[in-house]
């Protein structure tokens, strides 16, 4: 019988042009990069019991394949958030970068103009990478003033805003809110106990879960 002379290459360049079109579609599994201070770095708990673990946690059990990165730093600002980013975004390329930064800038008395240039800056930079990017924000305590309370709670819905990012409005939410809201803190009544974070990763996965999708 005739065999055509070009028959077996053509079945091998069929067969590679296939292998190399399903990895091009295959999908990689997404890197979630949480850049925060002691909120998310487990103050004062024991480890794997803060709501980054517990992140971990839920997306293995809802089979959902990803790589949680943790790069928060206790005590950590929006100006040491910004000075590391770059290089956790060259490292570890995230696909989804989640923003917890801010509280201790007014804990500090840091200007709000610097606090909303520098989650600006974060924002564009990880966004320019490549990764959607979530604002995790934050509340400050009555004692601030409503003035200054509000204006803070307003920079990241802007920055949100002006970039078209996710927001979660404040993440304690249902913990810092609530009657008898200090038997939901440590000591110090500053960081959320163990038996709170459940509810801070509560108030994150739903917009989180949206992004990944």
């Amino acid at each position: 019988m005739y065999r055509h002379p070009l028959l077996r290459r053509d079945f091998i360049a069929v067969a590679v042009l296939g292998a190399l079109a399903g990895l091009s579609t295959a999908k990689t599994p997404p890197v979630i990069l949480v850049l925060g201070d002691s909120l998310s770095a487990e103050y004062g708990l024991k480890r794997g019991s803060g709501w980054v673990a517990l992140l971990e946690q839920k997306l293995a059990a809802q089979k959902m394949p990803a790589q949680v990165v943790n790069a928060s730093i206790s005590g950590d600002t929006t100006s040491g958030g910004r000075s590391r980013l770059g290089a956790l975004l060259a490292e570890h390329r995230p696909t989804h970068v989640l923003i917890e930064l801010g509280a201790n800038d007014a804990l500090r008395g840091l200007p709000l103009a610097l606090t909303q240039d520098n989650l600006d800056q974060m924002t564009r930079s990880a966004q320019q990478a490549g990764a959607k990017v979530l604002l995790i924000g934050m509340q400050m305590p009555p004692n601030y003033g409503k003035d200054y309370g509000a204006r803070f709670a307003a920079l990241y819905a802007g920055v949100a805003k002006a970039n078209k990012a996710a927001l979660v409005p404040f993440l304690l939410k249902g913990v810092a809110d609530v009657p008898d809201s200090l038997r939901l803190f440590q000591a110090d009544r500053i960081h959320p106990t163990e038996a709170a974070h459940p509810q801070l990763l509560a108030n994150v996965w739903p917009v989180l879960q949206r992004l990944l999708k």
